[in-house]
């Protein structure tokens, strides 16, 4: 069992997030919305962290890292769009390339949700996926969220607009908690 720490993002992470995003950009693109290439500049990438730490401390946005034991940055996960007042938040996340299969996502999500209930105390948590993405649709249902609407046009991938689904968990029904999160493999 390897051993990774998923953690609140710091400043100090501008460079090994510029590495890591870098590093699965063509990786990324083929499942999501591409970032304007100026995000992939030291100036981008600490501009990005700086909008994130602010609505970090204005309660939008909680946003983290996925560390391996080697302190490499190989993941990120994010509670965004937070609203206090109605109980919920989106979430999102992304593991790089050579990670994929490895149960992260699994436990970013699962680290999600316990943010969500035991920081946050959010009632509910919503998601989306892209039509086709297999693996983030189980990564969500393994974790109890339970597929909803359509969404059309929700994302631009390889110049084709792409259609997916939004997914739902409520965080006050009887039995979910961060527990209830099966991993296929350890991590």
């Amino acid at each position: 069992m390897s051993t990774l720490t998923i953690r609140t993002l710091r400043p100090d992470d501008a460079v090994p997030l510029l590495a890591f995003e870098q590093a699965n950009r063509a990786w990324f693109e083929r499942h999501i919305d591409p970032r304007p290439d100026d995000f992939y500049s030291i100036d981008g990438i600490q501009a990005h962290v700086a909008q994130f730490l602010g609505e970090h401390r204005q309660g939008r946005l909680h946003p983290c890292v996925i560390v391996d034991k080697h302190g490499e940055l190989i993941g990120r996960a994010n509670l965004k769009d937070i609203n206090r007042e109605q109980g919920v938040a989106e979430v999102g996340y992304r593991i790089g390339e050579l990670q994929a299969g490895k149960g992260l996502a699994t436990a970013a999500l699962r680290h999600l949700i316990t943010l969500a209930q035991d920081e946050w105390r959010l009632a509910s948590l919503c998601a989306y996926a892209i039509d086709g993405n297999v693996a983030s649709m189980r990564v969500l249902e393994r974790c109890g969220f339970e597929q909803g609407t359509a969404a059309p046009a929700i994302a631009i991938v390889a110049g084709n607009v792409v259609d997916g689904h939004a997914y739902a968990l409520d965080l006050r029904a009887a039995g979910v908690d961060s527990a209830q999160c099966k991993q296929d493999q350890q991590i």
